[in-house]
């Protein structure tokens, strides 16, 4: 194996740490808020860990491809073709459902003014994580996939 194939596989298991990792307690992070504040606080750091997700989340794809463009045998494996559209599928989750879901949660945070944390708060965020588990489930799919090569 080349230096700079090594070189890729290395960057990519580190932007799959750097990206699926904080990327998992992204939900997590939200529901420790007891009031407005700490809800609104939570979302901020949430905020900020999305930022690693995105940039991992690129990288993988990034590297991935590549490590295909330089060995296309990955191209005709099983595992590699379900963990590349698996990992589309997940980028596309981002803009078309989870983003128009998120957008009320944010004006709910921002128009609020009582400390209380409105019902309404809980149905939207409730359809928002569920998405979100969704696509959880699909990266720890995507793990299996690379690690097994099952196919």
């Amino acid at each position: 194996m080349s230096t700079f194939y090594k070189i890729l596989v290395t960057l990519h298991i580190f932007s799959a740490i750097l990206g699926m990792g904080p990327g998992f307690i992204l939900t997590t992070v939200v529901k420790s808020g007891k009031n407005m504040t700490e809800l609104r606080h939570s979302y901020r750091i949430r905020h900020k860990l999305h930022i690693f997700v995105m940039v991992g989340g690129t990288l993988l794809l990034i590297t991935g491809v590549s490590m295909g463009i330089i060995n296309p045998s990955l191209f005709r494996m099983g595992w590699y073709i379900t963990s590349l559209v698996l990992f589309l599928a997940a980028l596309a989750i981002g803009p078309l459902v989870l983003s128009p879901r998120s957008k009320p949660v944010k004006e709910l945070l921002e128009s609020h003014k009582s400390e209380e944390i409105p019902e309404e708060y809980w149905k939207l965020s409730r359809i928002l994580f569920r998405f979100e588990n969704l696509e959880n489930v699909i990266f720890l799919i995507i793990i299996a996939l690379m690690t097994l090569k099952p196919f």
